[in-house]
């Protein structure tokens, strides 16, 4: 990987975030109403509003009301004050983040379990019981909805079983076991529509392999099918599989909040939905802003993974 490709992947990335950036921030001015209004409420005079608006710097030119607010992102890591709470956003993103991340790595983990060998066994024998098994689980895992399939996992581990507890969010430091029973059914949540997204293209990205000729060289030259899978297929396979993991995660990053709201779990994505019900415009362009970083560094990541993977993948 030379170093001018590096550089242009980070420009573009810069300026992906600076598009972002400008998209977020035309939140508060594309809304109905002022933020001065909704913070001080439906009787509070207009001098009182105006007031406000100055104190919050919301009578300055739009431009320069968004170099202050991004100059102070990056500076000081400062998303402005909570119209609700009065609080700095700052810490609630710091409070919100780590739950937000664990989520989405034990839905994704959960998402492997199910993909890898799932998408494996339908790829060895395509058209086989087997396969059409896989297919029909894949197809019915895409077209469930998160909420009705966090639904039912309530209703058989913690109402009928009472495994599990129905919500509520518990970090490592509380301990293993508080943590897991609480993480299980979120996770699950997520990690079975994922799982079953990603099954797809994990038996696409092995039948595409399977009948490669190198492949059905090393068959005929009596190679074990294990040493076959393992040296052939799963590494030609895998800038293809770990490309919809990358998207996979970033998904899971952003696209969270039914999950989240179902669980009662304190992440970005009940934080962003949070913010849009009660109008707190500064939450939701943090909780914005962030998923959209998230998802753009991710998919960065992938991309530069592909010469680790692949001797062959050469970028310049």
């Amino acid at each position: 990987m030379s170093l001018s490709y590096l550089l242009r992947r980070l420009g573009s990335v810069l300026l992906v975030l600076f598009g972002v950036s400008l998209v977020t921030f035309a939140i508060i001015p594309l809304l109905p109403g002022s933020p001065a209004r909704v913070t001080l409420g439906v009787q509070a005079t207009p001098a009182a509003v105006a007031t406000l608006e100055r104190q919050m710097g919301l009578d300055r030119p739009l431009p320069v009301q968004y170099v202050s607010w991004v100059g102070g992102i990056l500076t000081r890591g400062d998303f402005g004050t909570s119209l609700i709470s009065r609080q700095p956003i700052a810490g609630e993103v710091t409070r919100r983040v780590p739950a937000t991340l664990t989520l989405a790595l034990a839905a994704l983990l959960v998402g492997l379990a199910i993909a890898l060998p799932a998408g494996i066994l339908a790829a060895l024998k395509p058209g086989s019981p087997r396969d059409l098994g896989v297919s029909l689980f894949s197809q019915l895992g895409v077209s469930v909805p998160d909420f009705w399939m966090g639904i039912l996992l309530i209703l058989l581990f913690s109402e009928t079983l009472g495994w599990l507890p129905s919500s509520g969010y518990r970090p490592l430091s509380d301990g293993l076991a508080p943590f897991l029973q609480h993480i299980t059914l979120p996770a699950l949540t997520a990690g079975i529509i994922s799982g079953a997204i990603m099954t797809r293209f994990v038996r696409s990205a092995l039948l595409e392999v399977l009948n490669q000729d190198y492949v059905r060289t090393a068959h005929a030259k009596g190679l074990p099918r294990r040493k076959v899978m393992r040296k052939h297929v799963l590494r030609n396979a895998s800038i293809s599989i770990v490309t919809i993991v990358g998207l996979q995660m970033a998904t899971l990053l952003s696209a969270v909040v039914v999950v989240e709201i179902i669980f009662a779990w304190p992440g970005l994505g009940q934080l962003a939905l949070t913010a849009t019900l009660q109008r707190d415009y500064p939450a939701l362009q943090a909780a914005v802003l962030l998923s959209a970083v998230a998802f753009t560094v991710i998919n960065l990541l992938t991309d530069l993974s592909y010469t680790f993977l692949d001797p062959r993948v050469s970028y310049t």
